[in-house]
C-alpha cells in the first residue's frame, strides 16, 4: 500500500493486488473489530467467578483439556481474526505480568467494547470514546488504592496469604481442596522468598505431577523431584552428602561427524574394538570418580556397558534428565552443567544433603528427590490426581495461586473480590462523570456500565438475577459507604466480601483495568482494515 496524489494535490491510496483484497473503512471497520473481540469475550464470560463453567478443548492431535483458566482457553482456541488474536495476547500479557485475572481482563475488555459499540451507534466519535475511557480509568486507579487494605503477611501463621490464595482456588476445579492447596502454595513461596527484598523467584518452585492416586496426596517436597529412577536397579536408592556431576555429554565413545563404516572380519578385530570401547568408558568413569563425585545426572542416555561400569565403580547415575530440570538442579545445588568429560572438576560439582528414590503406587512408579540443596531452597509441589486432565488443571490452578502469593509479598495491599472493587470503581466513575462537560461524560458512564457488567457476569454465573442483584449491592454500597460489599456467589448469606474472606491483590485488579482500557483504546483507533481474501 502506498500514498499518491492526483493532479489537484489530493492524496489517494494505491493498494497492490486490489482485486484479491477486501477492505473495510470507517464505522464498518470499527464494528467488525468490536464484533470479533466480543465473540472471544463472550466465550470466557461464562467462566468468570467461583460458579463459572469449564471449557473442554480438543487439540488437532485429539488431546483433551478441561479448564476454566482464561489464558489456557484462549491459548488453545483456534482463532483466525486478527482482533481475536489481540484478545488472546491481552490475556497472555495479564498472565505473564500478574499470573491471575486472565478471565476477568478479557471479560472487562469485552464489556468496554460493547459499551463503545452503543456509543458509536449514538454518533460519538471513536477518539472521544477512547479519551473518555482513559479518563475513567484514571479515576479508578486512586479509587482502588483508597479502598485497598494493607495486610500483614507475617502474622497468624501467614493466614492473610492463605485466604487470598484460597480466593484464587475457589473458582477452580480443585476448590474442594482449596485450604490444603493454599497452605502448600504459601509454604512453597515462603521457602524461596527473599522477604528483605520482597521478591520471589518462582523458577525455584517446580510444579510436577503424575496421574494416579488422589488429589489429597498432593504434597510439598523440600527439594527437587525428578520423574526418573536410577539407571541400574542394583544401584543404591539413597545417597547421603551427594556431590553431583551434572553432564550434558553422553556416556558413549565419540562418533565421527561424517558418515562412517567399520568392517570387522575377525574375532580379534571385534575384541580390539570391544576393548577400545571399554577403555573409553573406563576413562569417562575415572574422570567422574577422580573429581570426588558420588552421583551422576546426565541429560543423555548410556548403554549397558557404561551402566555396568558405573555400577561396578559404585557411582549411582540418573539418565535422560530434561534440560529445564538440569538447569534447576544446577541452580539449586550450586553445580555447573558440564558439556565435556575433559572439563570435569571438583569445583563444578553440585551438593545436596541427600538424594533418594521414592516408590509409590505400583512398583514401577519411582521418582528421585534431591533434598538439602546447597545453593538455594528449591522446592517441588508434586501433584497427584485421578487422571492426567485433573493433574494438569490442578497444576494450572496452583500456578495462579503461587503468583497471587508472590504478588502479595511484593505489594501487600488487597481489594475485595466478588465484584466489590468493580462496583466501587463504577460508583466513583459515575460521580466523576457529573463534573465533566461534553461528550466525554457519555464515554465515562459507558465505562461505569462496563464495570457493572463484570459484576453482572458473576451474578449470572452464580444463578442469581443479575440486574436485581447488582442494583441492590450498588445501593447498599452507596448507603453504607462500604466498598467491600459484593456479589454473594456462594450463597453464604452475606454480601460482605471481607467477612467471606474473598480477596484479590490490588496489583492484579489495577493491571486488569489498565490492560483492558489500553486494548480497547487501540481497537477504537483502527478505521481501515485491508485483508487478503482467501483463495477459493
Amino acid at each position: 500500500m502506498s500514498l499518491a496524489f492526483d493532479e489537484y494535490g489530493r492524496p489517494f491510496i494505491i493498494v497492490e493486488e486490489q482485486e484479491s483484497k477486501s477492505r473495510l473503512k470507517g464505522i464498518d471497520a470499527l464494528k467488525a473489530n468490536i464484533a470479533a473481540g466480543l465473540s472471544v469475550a463472550r466465550t470466557l464470560r461464562t467462566s468468570l467467578g467461583p460458579r463459572g463453567m469449564d471449557k473442554m478443548l480438543q487439540s488437532p492431535d485429539g488431546d483433551i483439556t478441561v479448564t476454566n483458566d482464561g489464558a489456557t482457553i484462549l491459548e488453545q482456541m483456534d482463532v483466525e481474526h486478527q482482533v481475536a488474536k489481540l484478545m488472546v495476547s491481552l490475556s497472555k500479557s495479564q498472565d505473564d505480568e500478574i499470573g491471575d485475572g486472565t478471565t476477568g481482563v478479557v471479560v472487562l475488555a469485552g464489556a468496554l467494547l460493547e459499551e463503545a459499540s452503543k456509543l458509536l451507534d449514538r454518533g460519538v466519535h471513536p477518539t472521544r470514546i477512547a479519551e473518555g475511557f482513559e479518563a475513567a480509568c484514571e479515576v479508578c486507579m486512586p479509587r482502588l488504592e483508597a479502598i485497598a487494605d494493607t495486610v500483614d503477611i507475617t502474622t497468624n501463621g501467614h493466614e492473610e496469604l492463605v485466604q487470598t490464595a484460597m480466593t484464587t482456588l475457589n473458582s477452580k476445579i480443585v476448590h474442594r481442596m482449596k485450604r490444603e492447596l493454599a497452605d502448600i502454595c504459601v509454604e512453597a513461596v515462603l521457602a524461596v522468598a527473599d522477604l528483605e527484598r520482597r521478591d520471589v523467584n518462582l523458577d525455584l518452585i517446580k510444579l510436577d505431577g503424575k496421574a494416579g492416586g488422589k488429589l489429597e496426596e498432593t504434597k510439598l517436597v523440600q527439594g527437587i523431584v525428578i520423574d526418573k529412577d536410577f539407571s541400574h536397579p542394583q544401584m543404591p536408592k539413597r545417597v547421603e552428602d551427594a556431590k553431583i556431576c551434572i553432564l550434558t555429554c553422553p556416556f558413549e565413545p565419540p562418533k565421527p561427524k561424517t558418515k562412517h563404516k567399520l568392517d570387522i572380519d575377525t574375532v580379534e578385530q571385534y575384541t580390539q574394538m570391544q576393548e577400545a570401547e571399554a577403555a573409553y568408558f573406563r576413562d569417562m568413569v575415572a574422570a567422574v570418580k577422580s573429581s570426588g563425585a558420588n552421583l551422576v545426572i546426565c541429560q543423555w542416555g548410556f548403554d549397558d556397558e557404561a551402566n555396568h561400569l558405573l555400577l561396578k565403580s559404585e557411582l549411582p547415575a540418573v539418565r535422560w534428565v530434561g534440560g529445564v530440570e538440569l538447569e534447576l538442579i544446577a541452580l539449586a545445588t550450586g553445580g555447573r552443567i558440564i558439556p565435556r568429560f575433559s572439563e570435569i572438576s571438583a569445583s563444578k560439582l553440585g551438593k545436596a544433603g541427600v538424594v533418594r528414590e521414592l516408590s509409590f503406587g505400583t512398583t514401577h512408579e519411582h521418582v528421585i528427590v534431591l533434598e538439602g540443596c546447597a545453593a538455594s531452597k528449591a522446592v517441588t509441589i508434586y501433584v497427584r490426581g485421578g487422571n492426567s486432565m485433573v493433574v494438569e488443571e490442578a497444576k494450572r490452578s496452583i500456578h495462579d495461586a503461587l503468583c497471587v502469593v508472590r504478588n502479595l509479598i511484593r505489594d501487600s495491599r488487597i481489594v475485595y473480590g466478588g465484584g466489590a472493587a468493580e462496583i466501587a470503581c463504577s460508583l466513583a466513575v459515575t460521580e466523576a462523570a457529573e463534573a465533566v462537560t461534553g461528550v466525554a461524560q457519555y464515554a465515562m458512564r459507558g465505562f461505569a456500565d462496563a464495570l457493572d457488567s463484570v459484576a453482572m457476569a458473576l451474578a449470572e454465573n452464580a444463578g442469581l438475577q443479575p440486574i436485581d442483584t447488582v442494583t441492590a449491592v450498588k445501593a447498599a454500597q452507596v448507603a453504607s459507604a462500604s466498598p467491600q460489599l459484593g456479589i454473594d456467589c456462594l450463597g453464604l448469606g452475606t454480601n460482605d466480601m471481607k467477612a467471606q474472606n474473598v480477596r484479590e491483590a490490588l496489583a492484579s485488579k489495577q493491571q486488569q483495568l489498565l490492560h483492558a482500557t489500553q486494548m480497547v483504546r487501540m481497537l477504537l483507533k483502527i478505521d481501515d482494515v485491508i485483508s487478503r481474501d482467501e483463495d477459493p
